[in-house]
């Protein structure tokens, strides 16, 4: 150590030493940034960027070791060998070469290793060339321990360097990790320098012959050649780093111009640093008092005197206050009317420096879009409920007079007729069911588009409810001589929870459809179990029929409302095409789905899958036993019928004179009321919409004086155009028994009259 410290303090001149340091240290601080850009790039400018660092980094290096000996003292004229210099320039490239390789290879361990092997090792034999290249009239020996003294504490030093190899997330050193690296290198290769220069002993002996080599004078001006190169290099860095962040910035105060929103940044201290033309544009009020180091206080008392913020009239300091609290948040949104019927939107963000920047918007489009929006969603909404209730209203309109066709027609068949008369009477009776079919599918459209059609969810058994609904148009396939069958797959006796009525009013649509288009061949009805792709059962309904058949692009708008194949077929087979549509809404409400295969000419398939909600059967109770009916009870029924409609009326008395009871006919609600208060009935037939009194308010009135005479409680049955859900609920609430909608079937009444009390039974039952 002693040795050392001497080669240092008394060999070499210690200016000269600080020199060939700071040489290094410089070289080292260019060479590394190359060679991570090198990293983070690829073609021909990574190997580019990694030769400037190679190249740097050596000519750093070789010259370090050369401005040392320049300042060692020796006691004898020294010259250096040319060849074993050029040798331990291409040893110091060499090292620079395969230890930037090692970085640009890997980034772990092994591969910082083998870079600081290869390095040290380089340095090493640069030094120990430049060595043996030193010509002089003097005999050189070496200490061998000191020798591997500098190589092993060489490598010690440039191992702990590796450590410190670590770019951060951009592929960069900071300020202080290159500076760390840079002077870990330059200790390692002083460190080597000064301790090989240590080993070496030099004893003058003017006997000792040499060739003339390069002199002190000539290596001097190679060694500021190479330092000049070094620095040049610097320079170019610097300037190319000035100019670079120069465009940088110009582009960015382009973007910053260019952009379609006003942009404002305030420093810490809440003062304009930077801002766009935008930002003057939608801020006119302080466009002329825009200047660096305006507070943004005083931005919005501009503006505030100026009256243009139009929810601050009235409490301006509050508002400033709320703008100001804003505003320091680390981020806020807001909206803001102006003057001239403007809205601005105002966004800051904080930055991590406790700047803010604030982004302006004119949103003046956008809020008149967004109301016009609105007014046409409130109007496709008033349409939309005007539609459905036109679409009710002219449902009643037309079930009133449908109710005395239809009604009337099965009054008329109970008579004596002749075949002609018959055959007559069988039309009527069936235009008027396929009126009564399209009335119903009208409201069941304006049910779904107003958002009142409602499931229920009860208990029936599936088997039988399939078989009844598929049963209603087998006598229609056997006149068109089609084979019809229905085959459940099923386990027997199956309950399941549904609403069994509109399950039925989908398999009816499809199956009466299958029939309709089907001239010859067979009408099928599977129902099967099914899974679901996440494993749930479902039960899976297929209507197969060997009818007409459609093609694809007709699939695609089968389902669509007042939709049918084509043209053609609603000539000759008729229909209104909401059928198809409304089931397949009904499938969507049920949670299933509804869907059809087909091909021209080779029948059709629709397909419903439902999820499968398996159920107990529920419990019936006993029969109760009927007591033995008196004389008195033997007496003919009296019923009250409140009906403003004389068909209607007409209608009812003509049903019920096929039955032994007496018949009671008033014009409105209240000449009903005054006929109860004063008679006894034992069932009441109410109209709901009648002029005087409505049935609601009748039948409300009723229930009042029954509570409070006492009376036993008599049964009545709204009997009515109005069909919608909430007609029939707003029945139940004033105390109807029973909703019975027109066009009803005269059998429907009749089983009502013969029993009325069996309404009462259910309800108490059921409770």
């Amino acid at each position: 150590m002693d040795r050392i410290i001497v080669c240092i303090a008394h060999d070499h001149d210690w200016r000269i030493t600080l020199v060939a340091a700071a040489i290094c240290v410089l070289g080292l601080v260019i060479a590394l940034p190359f060679v991570e850009r090198a990293r983070a790039t690829k073609g021909a400018l990574r190997v580019r960027l990694a030769m400037v660092g190679v190249l740097v980094g050596a000519l750093s290096v070789w010259s370090t070791h050369y401005v040392a000996m320049q300042g060692f003292v020796a006691d004898t004229p020294i010259t250096y060998d040319l060849p074993l210099t050029l040798a331990s320039m291409a040893a110091a490239l060499a090292m620079a070469a395969l230890a930037v390789f090692a970085a640009l290879a890997g980034d772990g361990r092994l591969w910082r290793a083998m870079g600081t092997v290869v390095a040290v090792s380089g340095v090493g034999a640069m030094h120990y060339l430049g060595m043996a290249a030193i010509q002089a009239p003097a005999r050189l020996s070496w200490d061998p321990a000191l020798v591997a003294a500098s190589l092993l504490g060489a490598l010690a030093i440039g191992g702990a360097t590796a450590l410190l190899y670590r770019p951060d997330a951009s592929g960069r050193f900071g300020l202080l990790r290159l500076t760390a690296l840079a002077g870990g290198g330059a200790l390692c290769v002083v460190f080597l320098h000064f301790t090989g220069m240590a080993a070496i002993t030099v004893t003058p002996d003017p006997s000792q012959v040499y060739a003339a080599g390069v002199s002190n004078d000539a290596m001097q001006t190679v060694i500021a050649a190479v330092v000049l190169t070094i620095g040049g290099v610097a320079g170019l860095l610097a300037f190319m780093a000035y100019v670079s962040r120069a465009n940088a910035l110009s582009r960015i105060r382009e973007a910053v111009d260019a952009m379609p929103g006003g942009l404002g940044f305030y420093d810490a201290d809440d003062r304009l640093v930077l801002w766009n033309t935008r930002y003057a544009e939608v801020n006119p009020e302080i466009e002329a008092h825009l200047s660096v180091g305006m507070p943004y206080r005083d931005a919005l008392k501009i503006g505030l005197d100026q009256g243009r913020y139009q929810n601050a009239l009235g409490r301006e300091k509050e508002w400033l206050a709320e703008r100001m609290e804003a505003h320091r948040q680390l981020s806020s949104d807001s909206e803001q009317p102006v003057a001239g019927d403007r809205w601005l939107r105002m966004q800051s963000r904080r930055t991590t420096e406790g700047g803010t920047v604030t982004i302006c918007n004119d949103i003046t489009e956008l809020k008149r879009d967004a109301q016009a929006l609105a007014e046409a969603r409130d109007a496709a909404h008033a349409a939309s409920i005007a539609k459905s209730q036109f679409l009710a209203n002219m449902s009643h309109e037309i079930r009133t007079p449908l109710n005395g066709v239809i009604g009337l027609s099965q009054a008329l068949a109970k008579t004596d007729l002749s075949g002609e008369q018959r055959e007559m009477l069988d039309l009527m009776q069936a235009s008027g069911l396929t009126l009564q079919t399209l009335l119903s599918d009208i409201l069941d459209l304006a049910r779904v588009e107003s958002g009142k059609l409602e499931l229920t969810e009860d208990a029936f058994e599936l088997a039988g409810a399939v078989r009844e609904a598929a049963q209603l148009y087998a006598e229609n396939a056997r006149d068109k001589h089609l084979g019809f069958h229905i085959d459940i797959d099923l386990d027997d006796g199956m309950w399941i929870r549904g609403d069994v009525v509109r399950l039925k009013q989908i398999l009816t649509n499809l199956i009466s459809n299958a029939v309709k288009f089907t001239s010859r061949g067979f009408v099928g009805l599977t129902v099967q179990r099914s899974l679901d792709q996440d494993g749930s059962p479902w039960l899976q309904f297929t209507v197969e029929d060997t009818g007409i058949g459609f093609d694809a692009a007709t699939r695609n708008r089968l389902f669509s409302r007042f939709e049918q194949a084509d043209g053609g077929i609603t000539r000759k087979f008729g229909g209104s095409g909401l059928g198809l549509s409304i089931c397949r809404q009904l499938a969507d409400m049920m949670g299933g789905r509804l869907d059809c295969e087909s091909e021209p000419g080779c029948g059709a398939a629709f397909i419903l899958t439902l999820p499968l909600a398996q159920c107990e059967a529920p419990t019936r109770n006993e029969p109760v036993a009927r007591p033995q009916s008196t004389p008195e009870d033997q007496r003919a029924l009296r019923v009250l019928v409140a009906d403003d409609h004389p068909t209607n009326r007409r209608v009812i008395e003509l049903i019920l004179a096929q039955t032994p009871v007496q018949v009671v006919v008033v014009d409105d609600g209240a000449q009903a009321l005054e006929a109860f208060r004063t008679q006894a009935f034992d069932l009441v037939l109410m109209d709901m919409q009648m002029p005087v009194m409505d049935g609601l308010t009748a039948t409300q009135e009723i229930r009042l004086h029954e509570t409070a005479m006492g009376a036993t409680r008599t049964p009545i049955v709204m009997l009515t155009a109005n069909a919608m859900p909430e007609h029939i609920a707003a029945g139940r609430a004033a105390g109807a028994d029973r909703h019975l909608a027109k066009p009803f079937n005269a059998s429907e009444l009749l089983a009502i009259v013969a029993d009325p009390c069996a309404m009462l039974r259910e309800e108490v039952q059921a409770a």
